[in-house]
């Protein structure tokens, strides 16, 4: 039976000041969670996806100065890393709590993956209109499916083909007072049908 539930403490970490004072904050309340997250489901994309995936919940060890605005679990085919390899995340801002679909700048070949998105531009039309997409994992703006259906979906790809920056995340952003209303049976239910949705976009990108 699902046990995990989301909190107004979850969300309020990413306010607290200072590196030390937010860092401790995350560790003791949040990232618990997510390695709770992480086993569940990395169960789930092995059977999905017929290949073992492996959980990353985010460290922020390289920061010295500035304390991390979100955080995050990702989940990936491979054990050493993720961020080269396109993923799916479950992660928070103070605002929100989001469930993605991402390729960031560091894939090797996004261009290629770019592509095969825009050679199905039409799957990702049909998303929910609920689903959101951006350009930019280190933002927590997005913009809904239902806006970006046309022009902006476009230039989301284009860009993620042809600039070396270029990302493409695409997924639910839940609010914070929706996502704290949840019961823990409703996030993961919402979580699984999320992820359902997205695995036809992870298999095209794979030329499957």
């Amino acid at each position: 039976m699902p046990t995990l539930k989301w909190t107004n403490k979850d969300f309020n970490v990413f306010q607290i000041n200072g590196l030390e004072q937010r860092m401790d904050a995350l560790n003791s309340c949040v990232r618990p969670k997510f390695h709770k997250l992480g086993e569940d489901f990395s169960a789930f994309f092995s059977s999905h996806l017929g290949e073992e995936f492996y959980p990353h919940v985010a460290k922020h060890a390289r920061r010295t100065v500035n304390p991390p605005s979100d955080s995050w679990v990702a989940f990936a085919p491979y054990k050493r890393g993720y961020k080269a390899l396109p993923h799916f995340q479950i992660g928070l801002w103070s605002t929100h709590l989001f469930i993605v679909f991402a390729i960031i700048y560091e894939a090797p070949q996004k261009n290629l993956m770019a592509q095969r998105l825009l050679d199905n531009k039409t799957l990702l039309q049909q998303l929910p209109d609920d689903f959101i997409i951006s350009g930019d994992h280190m933002s927590p703006a997005a913009i809904s499916m239902q806006d970006a259906k046309e022009e902006k979906l476009e230039e989301v790809l284009i860009r993620l083909r042809d600039v070396k920056k270029g990302e493409f995340l695409v997924g639910r952003h839940i609010p914070r007072e929706e996502a704290i209303k949840m019961s823990a049976k409703q996030f993961q239910q919402l979580a699984e049908e999320t992820f359902q949705t997205l695995l036809p976009i992870y298999k095209i990108i794979h030329g499957k």
